[in-house]
């Protein structure tokens, strides 16, 4: 019996066509991608991931979906790299798209999941006056279904304009083809039809955009100024940090560079050849630098530390992230590299002129890839760290640091101290800590005073979902373990009570697991007095199991963690009046008039010992009031920063709806199409 290959080779660019024409580029820019190999991929392709349809409305043709089994096609690793030619276009998307899947999938310890598809039903029939009521989880079960999405859609060809983006609704990828108008015709030639899916950056990172809106659906909502900033950024990061695994890309960038790679060099440029498309002088984005079109010279950015007060549009308060996660990058790149160069210069650390040998280069890209592979894995480790709602770049910061140390406990690089550094320079402070310390930034273990039942509870239920889930290797088999342990199952004879109604019953006037989360608990809000005196200033807030995830990850030494990552929200509609003295306070519930207030938590279980490492929180309570055994209150301070943010900035929901004439119902329609329009 033959066996299978471990991956499939796959030819495209390792940035955009455009220097594939350029005599100094084109033989770097022609890579070949190593993908896992997919046994049952079909013409499209269409594979257990993914799934690319290329029709095109602007002139209502299909084009012939690409057979990447055909045994010519197989035997030269895949369709030659083509700007013309619609099936190599599907070859690209399709390869892009799963060597960034596989960089998620590696770092998140599981199997990457689409964002499901929600349906809105009708109350169930035994539901309503005179009969018996549904229980809560019973009611977000029927109020909102969760049906599996098995592939994200991929459309080369979608759109005639100087656009591509992710559509949350339609769960899919729609890339635009447009003329190109240079600002200067040396750069490119006018009239050029540039299509988006031939950018390794662009397809980087609108995959990016559907794997975050798989792990965290809020983070879509416009509730501070780093909100869709951070989607951009990230998205951006992933994309950025993907150049680093080309290996003769990084050769031939250390070896231009003398390995200085701080200074202009193709790695920190994003989408070339969209950008002077579109009328730049360069990339649409540079990590490092910037071009000015006056004296047409590129120049290093400097951190001043005013950019994040006032810079709020979000690609450029985006690219102040990017910018400090390549400066940390940088930096520990130059602690690995500083033996090697005082070898090289016998101390001087001086190189001399001319180029590098061969065999410096070689160890400088070795260092650069291990470094940046170490960052993206960072990077991407954190998102399991951050709160489920309302994140802004310190509490990425904060969950960069946790989740490292979490994975490895020896530091002997100081990688977090680089982050730290160049979140500082440029004034990204997170809140609520004493000192920028390593020790401050690192989220503590939770105290669990108080919380004997409440967390019995939790220890046994963590147990029956061990038990199951990880035996589980299929990704539609796991989303649907994930919702039947979140809602319960129904269908069977002992009606299993889920992850909902064991919080949101059975922790009812638990103050200590209030003060955990930030959260209410209990479905009798009355016993609170919400909607009685207003304690909270909200009548019965909804709640929600936002998501339920199982990791597995191997640190560098080998060790491996086992955890369970559970999100949940609460939304409340609120309503803000000044008093007699004129301050603004919580005046009660109005959802007419009032707006969304959304709490969230994610709490970190070790699945091994079945303890709780971690809660992570955007209160919907004020904690401090709660610690005094005080009054429950809604936490006043973050209505206040919403509240200015989405009523007094415009920076609400309806300005997509407006956008896009959307309903209500619809949502926030596609903020990315939105965010992406030129």
């Amino acid at each position: 019996m033959t066996k299978k290959p471990p991956f499939r080779k796959l030819r495209g660019y390792a940035f955009d066509p455009s220097l594939s024409l350029k005599v100094d580029t084109a033989l770097i820019n022609n890579i070949t991608y190593k993908i896992p190999w997919e046994e049952n991929l079909e013409p499209g392709p269409k594979g257990e991931y993914l799934e690319v349809i290329d029709y095109d409305p602007t002139v209502k043709k299909w084009y012939a979906p690409v057979n990447l089994n055909d045994l010519y096609i197989a035997a030269q690793d895949g369709l030659d790299p083509s700007g013309s030619n619609p099936q190599f276009h599907q070859q690209m998307v399709y390869a892009v798209a799963m060597t960034t899947i596989k960089n998620f999938e590696s770092a998140l310890g599981r199997p990457v999941l689409w964002s499901p598809r929600i349906v809105k039903a009708p109350p169930r029939a035994n539901s309503g006056r005179g009969k018996k009521k549904d229980t809560e989880e019973e009611t977000q079960d029927v109020r909102q279904t969760y049906h599996y999405v098995h592939t994200l859609r991929i459309y080369p060809h979608a759109i005639r304009d100087a656009n591509a983006y992710y559509s949350p609704q339609k769960k899919a990828l729609l890339f635009g083809y447009f003329s190109a108008r240079p600002a200067d015709i040396t750069l490119q030639m006018p009239d050029n039809l540039t299509f988006s899916c031939l950018s390794h950056d662009i397809i980087a990172h609108e995959t990016t955009h559907a794997i975050l809106d798989g792990l965290y659906r809020k983070f879509t909502e416009n509730t501070n100024p780093d909100v869709l900033a951070f989607h951009e950024a990230f998205s951006d990061i992933v994309a950025l940090f993907q150049h680093f695994t080309f290996p003769d890309v990084l050769k031939n960038q250390i070896a231009a560079t003398r390995g200085d790679l701080a200074s202009q060099n193709l790695l920190g440029k994003l989408a070339q050849e969209f950008g002077i498309a579109m009328g730049s002088y360069g990339a649409l984005r540079d990590a490092i630098g910037d071009f000015n079109p006056v004296t047409r010279q590129w120049k290093p950015k400097e951190p001043n530390g005013d950019e994040y007060r006032k810079v709020m549009e979000p690609h450029a308060r985006g690219a102040i992230l990017v910018s400090a996660i390549f400066d940390a990058f940088l930096t520990i790149y130059k602690v690995r590299v500083a033996d090697l160069l005082r070898i090289a210069t016998n101390g001087t650390g001086i190189l001399p002129q001319g180029e590098l040998q061969s065999d410096l280069v070689n160890r400088l890209a070795a260092e650069a890839s291990k470094t940046a592979g170490h960052v993206l894995r960072m990077c991407i480790r954190a998102l399991d760290f951050c709160p489920p709602v309302d994140i802004n770049f310190g509490d990425f910061l904060r969950a960069i640091i946790t989740a490292d140390a979490d994975l490895v406990a020896d530091d002997n690089r100081d990688y977090r101290i680089a982050f730290i550094d160049a979140f500082r320079r440029r004034g990204i402070y997170p809140t609520g800590i004493k000192n920028l310390s390593v020790e401050s930034l690192t989220h503590s273990e939770p105290k669990t005073e108080g919380m004997d039942e409440q967390i019995r509870i939790l220890t046994t239920f963590l147990r029956e979902y061990r038990d199951k889930i990880t035996y589980i290797k299929k990704r539609e088999e796991i989303f649907n373990t994930n919702r039947k342990f979140i809602a319960g199952d129904y269908s069977s004879a002992d009606k299993t009570y889920g992850l909902h109604r064991r919080l949101s019953v059975k922790f009812g006037n638990s103050t200590a697991f209030e003060t955990l989360t930030g959260l209410i608990f209990g479905n009798d809000y009355g016993k609170h007095g919400v909607g009685e005196s207003h304690a909270y200033g909200v009548t019965g807030p909804s709640f929600q199991v936002h998501s339920l995830h199982y990791a597995s990850r191997v640190g560098p030494d080998g060790n491996q963690t086992n955890q369970v990552i559970v999100t949940l929200m609460q939304t409340a509609f609120v309503k803000l009046e000044k008093d007699k003295k004129g301050k603004l306070q919580v005046s009660g519930t109005d959802s007419k008039n009032g707006f969304a207030l959304t709490g969230g938590c994610t709490l970190i279980f070790d699945l091994d010992t079945l303890r709780l490492k971690y809660a992570i929180s955007k209160p919907l309570l004020d904690v401090d009031e709660l610690k005094k055994k005080g009054p429950r209150q809604l936490n006043l301070g973050r209505a206040l920063q919403v509240s200015k943010y989405t009523r007094e900035k415009g920076h609400t929901v309806s300005a997509y709806q407006a956008y896009f004439g959307l309903t209500k119902l619809s949502g926030i329609g596609e903020p990315f199409a939105f965010l992406h329009t030129h």
